[in-house]
């Protein structure tokens, strides 16, 4: 984090990099000095609503972060911005995107959480987009020109009001990781109960495990003596509001409809009150730690992994084929988990697994059978990379093996 009297003394020059969250509600002009270095400029959390057509001075520039600011409109300036790739404006007020708001070289745009109600067609003439958030807004229907996106490889579109499935989607040639919860075309009245309903006073919470963008998981014991569960359990307490990747309570239902999987984090009960949505689950032994580590900056939409990390071939070998049965067993109960990462997967030494986090599933059974196998063809490809990510982390001394070459096969 930076300050504007940092900014104002000139000893920020020759930096890269700009955070500023100061209540800002003018644009400081400031940052124009830093014409001959600034790529990335982040003013998440001020109060800002506009941009100065300035902006277009910093040639350098190539990501913009400002989210949680008071922008009612898209600057336009963004697309005269040459070199911009990334643009952020999530937890915003924006209600219009202009055709001319969006930078030819567009590779990622996050506008979760606003009030779109349209699109323009621009979107979908910006052949270099990889990754595409707009869960949250008002969107009634998506620009036909989305067909084009070839390079579209991450779609967020849940929680809208869309009433039918925008089929131009479904042959994206790159299209992994898709949301789409939450919209009239895929309303559920589902409501599983295949684990018991129980009281929040039942449980009383203890340290944090794990947060994401849909909610808190923490430790829990019972408040009083229970015979049909764990002693210790694990608790995900879902946020109330909209989040990266839809509604809370798809969330809840969908892990609910898929039931119970040697890979996946078992559901023991569920709270359903007015006030607390509600998981609890069997708490997942210590020595299961992350897979892999969330997507960069610079890879966008792949998983990256912690220095010097590999694992044998009989390891990936083991891992991919349960992983492979979870992908059966999604796809089995018309489910989509959009979010098949590494970093969504904890595994141990002997290389078993436990897949969760389905804050961006969408159950699928109400589509066509036509969309239904699309949607699966969709995810199959979120598989294929998470197979060659594993085959990437192989120790160097097993990629002669036939087993490596047997795994190479079947991503070519």
């Amino acid at each position: 984090m930076h300050t504007l009297s940092q900014l104002q003394s000139g000893e920020l020059t020759g930096i890269t990099r700009l955070k500023l969250a100061q209540n800002l509600t003018h644009f400081p002009m400031e940052i124009l000095s830093l014409a001959d270095s600034l790529e990335i400029l982040d003013l998440t959390d001020n109060q800002l609503s506009t941009l100065p057509d300035e902006l277009v001075e910093l040639k350098k520039l190539k990501i913009v972060f400002a989210s949680n600011n008071q922008f009612e409109i898209l600057p336009e300036v963004l697309g005269r911005c040459e070199n911009l790739e990334m643009i952020g404006f999530k937890a915003n007020k924006i209600k219009h995107v202009a055709e001319e708001a969006l930078p030819p070289k567009l590779r990622w745009l996050i506008l979760t959480d606003n009030e779109l109600e349209s699109l323009p067609d621009s979107l979908g003439h910006r052949p270099r987009l990889q990754k595409l958030a707009l869960a949250g807004n008002r969107l009634t229907q998506l620009p036909q020109s989305m067909s084009q996106l070839h390079n579209l490889e991450l779609l967020r579109i849940s929680a809208n009001q869309l009433d039918v499935f925008p089929d131009q989607l479904l042959e994206l040639p790159k299209l992994a990781w898709f949301a789409f919860a939450g919209n009239p075309f895929c309303h559920c009245d589902l409501h599983s109960q295949t684990v018991p309903e129980i009281s929040s006073t039942s449980y009383e919470l203890q340290e944090v495990l794990g947060q994401g963008a849909s909610g808190v998981i923490s430790k829990a014991s019972w408040t009083e003596q229970q015979h049909r569960f764990p002693d210790e359990v694990a608790v995900k307490v879902f946020k109330g509001e909209i989040t990266s990747d839809g509604y809370p309570k798809d969330e809840l239902q969908t892990c609910l409809k898929l039931g119970d999987h040697p890979n996946l984090v078992k559901s023991l009960a569920q709270v359903n009150e007015p006030d607390r949505l509600a998981l609890i689950m069997e708490l997942i032994p210590s020595h299961y730690k992350n897979l892999g580590l969330p997507p960069c900056l610079d890879s966008c939409t792949r998983d990256t992994f912690a220095p010097g990390f590999t694992l044998s071939i009989e390891q990936i070998d083991k891992i991919v084929c349960e992983m492979t049965d979870v992908f059966e067993h999604l796809h089995h109960h018309q489910v989509c988990h959009g979010d098949l990462y590494a970093h969504n997967t904890l595994f141990d030494e002997q290389a078993n697994i436990i897949f969760g986090d389905f804050g961006a599933a969408s159950m699928y059974h109400m589509l066509s059978e036509y969309q239904q196998e699309k949607i699966k063809q969709i995810e199959h490809r979120a598989l294929v990379h998470f197979i060659d990510d594993m085959l990437n982390v192989c120790s160097f001394e097993d990629r002669g093996s036939e087993l490596y070459q047997s795994l190479k096969e079947r991503i070519a």
